[in-house]
């Protein structure tokens, strides 16, 4: 593999310009993971900023980290584009638009949720969330159970959960797992490749990590409450491998049966929310952080749900081929894809048990279930289930 060439200097965009052409496009970044093809377009195609073969080996090591894997390529072509501050520039693009969307329904809610066309909207909403969830975990077990091994793994973490289990517990235990039980699966994976160099080097990630460290320090004694919020979603962040859906079950674990800053319901909502806001499916952390304490929590468990993985990509990028050919590491995140598939479907469970059904939910749960394996974009699941809800509820 060749190392990534140097963009001339003279072609170089700015920092303003990687971050006004990632706010554009957060403007309209529904569908999650979907928006990579997007990216690659502006970074690939219409500013060339990466090659073709260098940006498919960048969206490789964005599954294979934690986070939300859209928001991690946009910083990935930021970082090829212009350095570390490129990466910030587009991280922070295309995030902005979902957070202010995020922030403003969330206020509403918050104002409006015991009005009567509210509650009609958000129990229709609530019965399709349950079909989004278990289509997630639909889609994680066609591509990660590929072994009786990984079906196992994934039954384990289910019932881990429904018995009480921290989810954080499965995520790493799964690892572990994996690490052993693919042992003889080894030889498919291939030999590990040496690693070439980047010439971004690590240190943009130890700065960038210190910042972070400092910025949480001085949270912790400006506002405990606020720390606190902040430190449970980086939590959530530095397991949530697989995407943003897989940051569900540890969120619901941490925010709902832990700490019970949410109860089931009002999550279920910020999930909904969260999907007719352009961006990743854990700006549903910034729905939390609002209903939590206000424009200040929702600032902080932003920062906090979306910090550490860009720091882990800063620190990864350097590394990309010795930690995309490395046989252990690909048998750990196999264990971990696993047992979100395990998660998943005990989320779909606990969602579905927090839902007033009835013979009209039921309907709309499956009418929207059949939507999403159908390829129908969420957005259009969404908002035809607000409209029904508005008639049926």
């Amino acid at each position: 593999m060749n190392r990534t060439p140097e963009i001339p200097e003279r072609s170089k965009p700015t920092v303003t310009e990687i971050f006004a052409d990632f706010l554009r496009l957060g403007l309209t970044a529904f569908g999650g993971p979907a928006m990579v093809g997007y990216i690659r377009d502006l970074a690939v195609g219409k500013r060339g900023w990466v090659t073709d073969e260098n940006f498919r080996e960048g969206v490789a090591l964005c599954q294979s980290l934690p986070g939300a894997t859209a928001m991690q390529t946009a910083a990935y072509a930021g970082l090829r584009a212009r350095g570390v501050w490129g990466a910030v520039a587009a991280y922070t693009g295309f995030g902005l638009p979902a957070f202010f969307l995020m922030v403003g329904l969330s206020a509403m809610y918050h104002g409006a949720r015991d009005l009567g066309p509210a509650l009609a909207v958000f129990r229709g909403l609530q019965a399709i969330v349950v079909a989004l969830v278990a289509n997630a975990a639909w889609n994680f077990g066609r591509t990660s159970l590929k072994h009786w091994k990984d079906v196992l793994l994934a039954a384990v973490a289910a019932l881990f959960l429904l018995a009480g289990g921290s989810p954080i517990l499965a995520v790493g235990g799964a690892a572990f797992v994996g690490l052993i039980l693919h042992r003889s699966d080894e030889a498919l994976d291939g030999p590990s490749e040496s690693a070439h160099g980047s010439r971004h080097g690590v240190r943009p990630a130890v700065l960038a990590a210190l910042a972070a460290a400092l910025g949480a320090g001085a949270l912790f004694f400006a506002d405990r409450g606020l720390f606190d919020l902040a430190a449970v979603m980086m939590k959530v962040d530095l397991f949530a491998f697989g995407g943003g859906f897989a940051s569900l079950p540890l969120l619901l674990h941490e925010v709902v049966a832990v700490r019970h800053w949410l109860d089931a319901r009002t999550f279920l909502d910020g999930i909904a929310l969260g999907q007719v806001t352009p961006g990743p499916i854990v700006i549903t952390a910034t729905f939390v952080g609002y209903q939590v304490a206000g424009l200040p929590g929702a600032i902080a468990a932003t920062l906090g749900i979306f910090t550490p993985s860009l720091v882990i990509l800063l620190a990864a990028v350097p590394y990309l081929d010795k930690l995309r050919h490395s046989p252990p590491f690909r048998r750990a995140i196999r264990g971990v894809l696993a047992s979100f598939v395990g998660l998943l479907a005990s989320v779909a469970l606990r969602f579905g048990l927090a839902v007033p059904w009835g013979l009209s939910t039921g309907l709309l749960a499956l009418l929207a279930f059949l939507a999403l394996r159908l390829r129908i974009d969420i957005l259009w699941v969404i908002l035809a289930g607000t409209a029904v809800s508005l008639v049926l509820f």
